[in-house]
This record gives C-alpha cells, sequence and structure tokens, in this order.
C-alpha cells in the first residue's frame, strides 16, 4: 500500500465516522493516528461528549473484532482475561477467555476499577499478550484499546498507575462542541433518549485486518530525518529540565511520538515527517507522561501550559 492510498483509506474511515459523530474531526485523527502505528489511546472527557459512541463508531468502521468492557469497583481480572472454568459434565477444566481476547477493546470509564484490575490490562497493551492460568496466551497483532474516563467525578475513581498511562499513545481531552456543532446534535438526535447504534446510522466497513496491516507496514517507512529527530529529543529532553514539571517523559515517549508523527504524515499523503506534525502530537502524546511539580501544582498550573511553552520555545528545524 502507498501513501495516497493511505490517504484514501483514512478519509473512508472520517466519511463513515462522520455519519454518527458530529466535530470531533481531532479526535477521529488521533484514533486514526494511533491505529496506524499500532497505539492506544485514553480519551479523557465529560459525560456527554460521544466518548463511548465514537469508540463504537470508529470501531464499526473497521471490520475488526470489537469488545465493550464496563469498567466497575467490583470488575476482578478474571473478568478480563478470563478464568479456568469445571464442567461438571467432563470432569476438566477449560478455559473461558475473557472479552481483552479482540482486536478493537473499548474500555469504557477506565477509571472506576481498583488498580490490580486496570494492571490486568497492562501485559496485553504493551505485549499483545496476556497470562491466563499460568500460560501465556497471544493477542491479536492488531489489539487496541481505547479507554475513556470521565475527569469530573473523583468519588468512586482510581486514578491510573503512571505504569498504565505510559502504555497509552495518546491521552486526548474531548471538549464541549461548539454552538453550531451542539445545534446540529441535538436536531440529529433529539428524537430518542437511547444512544444511537452506529450500524443503525448507516456506518459500514470499510478497512479489514489486511488492509490495515499494510497501511502499518507503509507507515513505518516514512522518512524522518535527522533534523526532525533532533527535535524530537529536544522537546522530549526539555520536559526534564522545566521546573513547573518534576517528571519528566523517558526516551520512549520520544519513540512513540516519532512513530505517531509518521503515521500523522501519512494521514495527510506524505511519506515524510514535518515538524508540524510533531507539533500537533506533543501534546496529547506527553501531556500523560508528565507529573507537574507541587509548586506549580499549588500555584494552580497545568501541564498542557507546560508542555505548550516547551513547544513554542523549542525551534522548529526549517
Amino acid at each position: 500500500m502507498n501513501i495516497g492510498e493511505i490517504k484514501n483509506l483514512a478519509a473512508g474511515l472520517r466519511q463513515q465516522i462522520s455519519a454518527a459523530i458530529i466535530g470531533q474531526a481531532d479526535t477521529i485523527d488521533l484514533m486514526l493516528t494511533a491505529l496506524f502505528c499500532g497505539g492506544h489511546i485514553l480519551l479523557e472527557g465529560p459525560p456527554g461528549t460521544a466518548k463511548t459512541l465514537l469508540a463504537q463508531s470508529f470501531s464499526a468502521a473497521l471490520a475488526l473484532e470489537f469488545r465493550r468492557i464496563q469498567f466497575t469497583p467490583d470488575l476482578m481480572p478474571g473478568d478480563i482475561v478470563g478464568t479456568n472454568v469445571f464442567n461438571f459434565q467432563t470432569g476438566a477444566f477449560s478455559v473461558s477467555r475473557g472479552p481483552i481476547f479482540c482486536e478493537i477493546l473499548l474500555a469504557d470509564e477506565i477509571n472506576r476499577t481498583p488498580p490490580k484490575t486496570q494492571a490486568a490490562l497492562l501485559e496485553a497493551m504493551q505485549e499483545r499478550k496476556v497470562t491466563l492460568d499460568g500460560k501465556t496466551e497471544a493477542l491479536s497483532e492488531r489489539f487496541m484499546v481505547i479507554a475513556t474516563e470521565n475527569p469530573i467525578e473523583q468519588q468512586g475513581t482510581y486514578p491510573l498507575p503512571e505504569a498504565q498511562l505510559d502504555r497509552f499513545l495518546f491521552k486526548h481531552v474531548l471538549r464541549y462542541p461548539d454552538e453550531a456543532q451542539e445545534r446540529a446534535i441535538v436536531a440529529a438526535t433529539g428524537s430518542s433518549v437511547r444512544m444511537p447504534d452506529p450500524k443503525s446510522l448507516g456506518i459500514v466497513p470499510v478497512a479489514d485486518r489486511a488492509s490495515i496491516n499494510a497501511a502499518i507496514a507503509a507507515v513505518s517507512q516514512a522518512t524522518l530525518t535527522d533534523p526532525v529527530i533532533a527535535y524530537i529529543v529536544s522537546i522530549v529532553r526539555a520536559t526534564r529540565e522545566t521546573p513547573d514539571i518534576s517528571h519528566g517523559a523517558s526516551p520512549r515517549s520520544a519513540a512513540m511520538l516519532a512513530a505517531a508523527a509518521r503515521a500523522r504524515a501519512a494521514l495527510d499523503g506524505r511519506d515524510y515527517v514535518i515538524p508540524d506534525d510533531v507539533k500537533t502530537l506533543a501534546l496529547p502524546a506527553l501531556r500523560h507522561r508528565l507529573v507537574l511539580s507541587p509548586a506549580a501544582e499549588i500555584d494552580g498550573r497545568r501541564i498542557d501550559d507546560a508542555v505548550g511553552a516547551i513547544i513554542q520555545r523549542i525551534e522548529a528545524p526549517r
């Protein structure tokens, strides 16, 4: 698959998803970027901003196996990975695979379940395999997690561990739509209180496993010049030297940002990365990997502001 075909494939996916989602173009682009470089994405936003519908619509446009897990305080690791079940008829145990054995996994309200259960996703997200009853079970190479969390409810929630957050390629913060978009949403969905089914809105798969594999292979070959590599490394290293940040980004962050920039370039129909690709992706790729210093937190400063200042300060190559 060439870069032009990847651009056309992405355009087809955007068109399908837009049948259910009004606005959120930046969110859709980040999800496509994650898909084309094999990453996972965390969507954070207040209730009613279509996080779940967005994930379902994204999955409906792909001919991949989709499953959803509603995370709750009583969810156990075995509920995700699976367990051994005793069959009274045969007198033997058999493995019952959990919902994690799929290709697109919607982890809905992931911060509502305890860390032990959250950690059950760690091995799967990083290695694309799980340990079930002492045996290693491989997941699909196309396994992708789309996780959602609600930032405004703190009671009964469990902040994601740093190790878990680092497995996400992006953390994207959804905003409320503008007035025109909100009117369009009300006009389109104001006839029922039920969330629409993406397939009932006419969304059909336009990409299968083979085409996505071909796209990922082509994306990985996009040119990343030495000046752009130096630019990525300078941004990441600056997060470790900024007084407002007590814990900066790791070298793995730089490598993941580079992979995402290659995918972003392909979405725009280019086989080479430009500094603007890095600028566009730096905030969602880094915000969840950084920790504010106590002084900055007391003063009410934000991680997003610190990353924005770094991007403004580091000179981009020409």
